[in-house]
């Protein structure tokens, strides 16, 4: 485990970059931007709901709730949650510049929404918040589009973009990441359910999670031991999706060390400096929602949103490799500041508040 100095260096830059992050809209509704540079001066579903899972302590709780409920008067009547409302009210539904969506709205903001409004009822204990807007989560949900094997689905004829971080990507028919984030986001609901004693609820959605668990193997490759991203377009190892499935404790059964064992193996073709591509190299995405230059962004580069994960995993097995994540993350945070991505003489947006928040969160995590 890392060092208590290290640990409170890390604290420390998250409450900085938390602070540094905020914008306050035309409502008077504080919002939190994915970075403290202005490039993206807006509010995120997603970059403020990993803000939320990991460093809840971190923000006050009635910035919590108001944000919320922010980001739920821009979701359409057919659920749509939105991707990002400006602090002048404008809401914006699809990836891409204002104006220059790229492909449909991604196929994961229902999801972090639901985790957002999960984590703020499980910290705050405002029980009756969520059943306020249980409603409107349901619709959000019934929005992400899935295959008949319960599976988050993409049409490659139709594409949206896919998970967040991989917006520009286009990964096609059944994906990884959003049935892991549509699995996760199941099982917050069956526990807030449960809790307004909705039985109906909660069974229909605990329904929904174990048809997940019955066919992700759909994705799986025997091969290489590795679940593939998507099912179509872009048959290719996710590292993120695998280690996030150890993350959070999706049932993968004996196939569990064989991700491991992957990760071990492969170490070095996806860590750099403690950050993690989502490919292991020399692979680069097959295809691309718009173009993407390989070895910058989201195909090629390394980032520390996943780094929590992936050290989280290799700590069950091989700790002196989580290890050497986390301590080489924090060690390039201190010398060159934490990055949306970075790369061999490439590094973009500085002070990108997820990639401290999430490895905080995750040593949170293994500390309980």
């Amino acid at each position: 485990m890392i060092s208590s100095d290290s640990f409170d260096w890390l604290t420390n830059e998250a409450r900085r970059q938390l602070f540094g992050c905020r914008k306050i809209a035309a409502d008077g509704t504080v919002l939190y931007s994915p970075d403290g540079a202005g490039q993206y001066d807006a509010l995120w579903t997603r970059d403020f709901g990993y803000m939320v899972e990991n460093a809840f302590d971190l923000i006050p709780q009635d910035h919590i709730q108001s944000a919320i409920r922010y980001l739920l008067k821009g979701q359409k009547d057919d659920g749509c949650i939105p991707d990002r409302i400006y602090a002048d009210g404008q809401v914006v539904y699809c990836a891409g510049p204002v104006g220059q969506p790229v492909a449909a709205p991604p196929l994961d903001n229902s999801q972090f929404m639901v985790k957002l409004v999960a984590d703020y009822v499980q910290g705050s204990g405002d029980v009756d918040f969520f059943n306020e807007i249980s409603a409107q989560v349901i619709r959000a949900m019934n929005y992400v589009p899935r295959s008949a094997n319960g599976l988050v689905y993409n049409n490659p004829q139709q594409p949206h973009s896919p998970y967040g971080f991989t917006d520009t990507i286009a990964k096609t028919g059944e994906l990884l990441f959003s049935s892991l984030l549509y699995w996760e986001a199941c099982q917050r609901l069956v526990q807030l359910f449960e809790k307004l004693h909705y039985q109906k609820s909660a069974r229909d959605f605990q329904k929904q999670a174990f048809l997940i668990e019955e066919n992700l193997d759909r994705l799986w490759s025997e091969e290489h031991g590795m679940f593939l991203a998507a099912s179509m377009d872009c048959r290719q190892i996710d590292i993120w999706g695998n280690a996030y499935a150890i993350y959070i404790d999706f049932p993968p059964g004996a196939k569990r060390d064989q991700i491991l064992a992957y990760l071990e193996r492969q170490f070095d073709n996806y860590v750099m400096k403690g950050q993690i591509r989502h490919l292991p190299r020399p692979a680069y995405w097959e295809k691309t929602l718009i173009p993407v230059e390989p070895e910058t962004y989201q195909n090629g580069a390394y980032w520390g949103t996943a780094s929590g994960w992936v050290a989280f995993a290799l700590w069950e097995k091989y700790p002196a490799l989580g290890q050497k994540i986390m301590t080489d993350l924090i060690a390039d945070y201190q010398q060159h500041g934490a990055h949306e991505c970075i790369n061999n003489d490439y590094a973009k947006i500085k002070n990108y508040v997820v990639s401290v928040v999430n490895p905080l969160g995750a040593i949170h995590k293994q500390k309980k």
